[in-house]
């Protein structure tokens, strides 16, 4: 598929759809399942390009790894990994090249990790600094700011960092490093950021504190802590379910059951958003699942949408959802801005700068700032040739807006949408009606 054309309109959204699994979670349980002792079972496993880059890169490790139909065993290794034979690459995936640069960072041999040409041109440094205080030797294009990384790892000290972009990824990363330094590592960040990794350690079995303090939040873990295997069940990713979902509240008449979504606090923004816009959204049969909170999230079109701001503080919370707000803020009334939000622009394309070329190609009165954007809602958009720069969320935002579009739109890239949800164009299918 080269192009997807979008000539059809959407006159609303009817059923039941199960996103894919959540792609946070899904990387950390095969990570934590290799690091802890005996097996894990992984159960509703995201299989997409980013998960299997982390996947590969275990198995490259020595790792032991099971795929079955709806699951994948690990037999973990207790954090004793082989040295690998040759360089270890994440392709396109942030998450399985920063929390891996914290995992490889306690091992006692030399390894390289890349990416493909996007993800050598993000930041590394934010987790490569701190990693060297804790006595890790890493070493890389930019001063190890760039891809390709060479690792030296081995004994570690706890350290205690502030996380000011409120990054999970750095986080992470210096969490699952502190398991196996020596003392204490802490970590505070000025707002809590998607706390997957602390949650995921209690259910194998560490101790993580995790309290408010003066500066913001801070997480703290003990270094030597053994994790033991355990079954993992991972919940409907709460940003994949947000396309179908943002569909259903800009259609009249739909009504769209979205199951086993992740409702995590540090993670639905989006939807606590869309409610504040007035969207007609709630969510059902809330539940616990391996350590995360699960509802049911039922939406329905029809509810008179109006303009709102996002926050700085907000935007931890919704970082990945930002591009289809900005389309449902497009079609709101009145004005909207997000502030607050300059990681967007080292993703895997600069997401302000797409949102607002793409909006404006539309018809959208859309003023750009450093650190977000203003869009003024016109309740109606035109077709256009859409530039995704190989985002997949640009490009599913956009086929959102283009569904809704008055004329053709056209999506430049619509491959790359494989890299967190492979079977969207089908799951849309099955649940709209078209004019």
């Amino acid at each position: 598929m080269k192009e997807l054309r979008i000539k059809k309109r959407v006159v609303n959204v009817k059923g039941e759809l199960r996103v894919p699994s959540d792609k946070s979670i899904s990387h950390r349980a095969v990570i934590l399942g290799a690091l802890a002792t005996e097996i894990t079972v992984v159960h509703n496993w995201l299989k997409s390009e980013d998960t299997l880059a982390t996947l590969n890169i275990l198995k490259a490790l020595g790792t032991e790894v099971k795929e079955r139909k709806d699951s994948i065993e690990i037999r973990g290794t207790g954090y004793s990994f082989e040295e690998p034979k040759g360089v270890l690459d994440a392709k396109n995936s942030g998450t399985t090249a920063r929390l891996m640069l914290g995992v490889l960072s306690t091992q006692p041999f030399f390894s390289v990790l890349t990416g493909d040409e996007s993800l050598r041109q993000r930041p590394m440094l934010r987790v490569v600094e701190p990693l060297r205080d804790m006595g890790a030797t890493l070493d890389g294009r930019e001063s190890g700011n760039k891809l390709p990384i060479a690792i030296r790892g081995g004994k570690l000290k706890g350290i205690a960092f502030f996380n000011k972009r409120a990054s999970a990824q750095v986080k992470s990363s210096l969490l699952l490093a502190g398991l196996r330094a020596e003392d204490m590592t802490e970590v505070v960040e000025p707002v809590m950021s998607r706390d997957h990794t602390e949650r995921m350690l209690g259910v194998f079995g560490a101790e993580v504190i995790s309290v408010p303090e003066e500066r913001g939040h801070l997480i703290k873990i003990k270094g030597g802590q053994e994790l033991r295997g355990t079954d993992v069940y991972c919940p409907a990713d709460p940003s994949s379910a947000a396309f179908a979902c943002a569909l259903a509240v800009l259609t009249e008449q739909s009504e769209l059951l979205l199951k086993d979504v992740l409702i995590n606090p540090t993670r639905d923004g989006f939807y606590r958003k869309l409610r504040d816009m007035g969207a007609l959204v709630s969510y059902e049969n809330e539940r616990e699942v391996s350590g995360e909170p699960v509802a049911d999230i039922l939406v329905r079109g029809g509810g008179g949408l109006k303009g709102v701001k996002v926050h700085p503080e907000e935007v931890p919370s919704m970082i990945d959802e930002i591009p289809i707000l900005a389309v449902v803020m497009a079609l709101a009334e009145g004005r909207s801005t997000v502030k607050g939000a300059k990681e967007l622009r080292v993703k895997e394309s600069d997401r302000i700068r797409a949102i607002v070329e793409n909006l404006r190609a539309m018809g959208v009165k859309v003023e750009e700032y450093e650190d977000g954007f203003e869009v003024e809602g016109r309740g109606k958009l035109k077709g256009a040739y859409i530039k995704t720069y190989g985002d997949h969320r640009i490009a599913m935002a956009f086929t959102i807006a283009g569904l809704l579009a008055e004329g053709e739109t056209v999506i430049d890239d619509p491959e790359c949408v494989k890299v967190s949800y492979p079977e969207f164009f089908k799951d849309l299918e099955s649940v709209i009606e078209y004019l």
